[in-house]
């Protein structure tokens, strides 16, 4: 049986990001009719058709899908490879990180504290949703994932989840003499929430609706920076994790009317298991967890 072709699967694994036979034949300088010739092989090889054409773009068949997962895990082992026991000429590591949109940049900040400047290390952030982040961790696109919610047991077979920090949770605004109660006093208070698929939320829901009580609630706010901006801007009271506010707390800016012992907020690092995990993982981890 002839061996495999990796020049073949690396035409291919290029055709497959691009979804485009033309953009990848100019990111590999090589002629589309070439590239093509190179993709038939391949297919040969293999014995199943990898791409059907959709107007001018080429999605992957079912056969394409399974072995585009191959092709990532080989060129991206091959680059761990180079990084663990290469000759020293490659200098840099890379260390790509998905944080879910929600998640404080505070503690994102301190988290990545460590590596930030450091000039043997490449960072690379993105933000989305924890589905789309758990996509492209699937596909070998993020070595971490950074969450704020536990993953489901069906969600977490092919994954570690690391619990990285909790932190108190509080209502916060502009400096007050009045003292607050929880959860008494805030029946008719204005409040700043976060958004309704929000565990936290959940549970602050849950806590008012059981004492009987019923804030105004002024804006639902996914975005943690963005209802940190509205609480500085005198908006209400708002329910943030007290890492969330850190500096307005430290320059009374903002103060903390009312901590809720109840509510806790959970920092989560999801990594894949892999063979040849990314030692600037491991690095960070350990940092953090010491």
């Amino acid at each position: 049986m002839a061996a495999l072709n990796y020049h073949h699967l690396r035409y291919f694994w290029a055709i497959a990001h691009e979804r485009n036979l033309t953009r990848a034949a100019q990111r590999l300088h090589v002629t589309p009719s070439a590239l093509s010739v190179q993709l038939r092989q391949l297919e040969d090889r293999l014995g199943h058709v990898l791409f059907e054409r959709a107007g001018r773009t080429l999605r992957l068949t079912e056969a394409g899908r399974l072995a585009l997962d191959y092709a990532d895990t080989i060129f991206r082992t091959g680059e761990e490879l180079i990084a663990h026991l290469g000759d020293g000429r490659r200098s840099r590591r890379a260390l790509r990180i998905g944080a879910v949109a929600t998640l404080s940049r505070n503690f994102q900040l301190a988290l990545l504290a460590p590596l930030i400047g450091r000039h043997d290390v490449d960072l690379v952030l993105h933000s989305g949703s924890l589905r789309e982040l758990l996509a492209q961790l699937a596909a070998h696109a993020l070595d971490l994932v950074l969450c704020n919610v536990a993953l489901p047991r069906d969600a977490a077979q092919d994954l570690r989840c690391h619990l990285l920090d909790e932190q108190p949770v509080s209502l916060v605004g502009r400096p007050s003499r009045q003292r607050l109660r929880f959860p008494r006093d805030l029946d008719g208070a204005p409040v700043l929430l976060p958004g309704a698929g929000s565990s936290l939320r959940a549970s602050f829901d849950l806590l008012v609706e059981q004492a009987g009580v019923r804030p105004v609630v002024l804006a639902e706010v996914d975005d943690m920076a963005m209802l940190r901006l509205l609480a500085r801007e005198g908006h209400g009271l708002a329910l943030v994790p007290r890492v969330v506010v850190r500096d307005e707390l430290r320059t009374k800016r903002l103060v903390e009317r009312c901590r809720i012992p109840q509510l806790r907020e959970s920092f989560y690092a999801v990594l894949p298991r892999r063979r040849f995990p990314n030692p600037l993982v491991r690095e960070l981890l350990a940092a953090k967890l010491a």
